[in-house]
């Protein structure tokens, strides 16, 4: 961990992009079409959006984004870890990562969607663990049984 480096990105670059590729290819696998939230490039290059990479000595662990939906709430995104590194701690740092940057941002309030099938069990234990509880949709989401929505109030 102590050669770890966690920092905004970009996700264009190679390497962010094949596992960018990687997790929609999961999500895609496992989740109807419909109900895939997973965002492409496109998504991860609006303006509301700001990506992080942790690496050491520069190969990528893993990435996770962060959307601005209102000056007080925000929205956890693309979080996922290589599967050479999985089990390391790589989410969890993300993921505390990105809430520490929504309180510098002001933010009261972090939420997120992820699936609720088996294969995301690991992904809902993980936000548990960092204090996210489920909750109902919000953003411009709308209820599906194929999703887990979770927040974390900053207060």
């Amino acid at each position: 961990m102590d050669d770890w480096i966690l920092a905004q990105d970009d996700p264009r670059r190679t390497d962010v992009l094949t596992l960018l590729e990687r997790h929609l290819d999961f999500a895609r696998t496992v989740t109807p079409p419909e109900d895939v939230h997973a965002l492409d490039l496109d998504g991860l290059l609006d303006e509301s959006v700001t990506l992080f990479s942790l690496r050491e000595k520069g190969a990528l662990l893993g990435i996770g984004a962060m959307k601005t939906l209102d000056g007080s709430h925000m929205e956890l995104k693309s979080i996922h870890t290589a599967a050479e590194a999985r089990g390391r701690g790589v989410g969890r740092t993300i993921v505390d990562h990105l809430v520490s940057v929504a309180r510098s941002k002001g933010a009261t309030r972090v939420s997120l969607e992820t699936g609720s099938m088996p294969e995301f069990a690991p992904s809902r234990a993980l936000y548990a663990r960092a204090g996210f509880v489920e909750c109902g949709p919000f953003a411009e989401y709308s209820g599906s049984r194929n999703s887990t929505f979770m927040t974390l109030d900053l207060h």
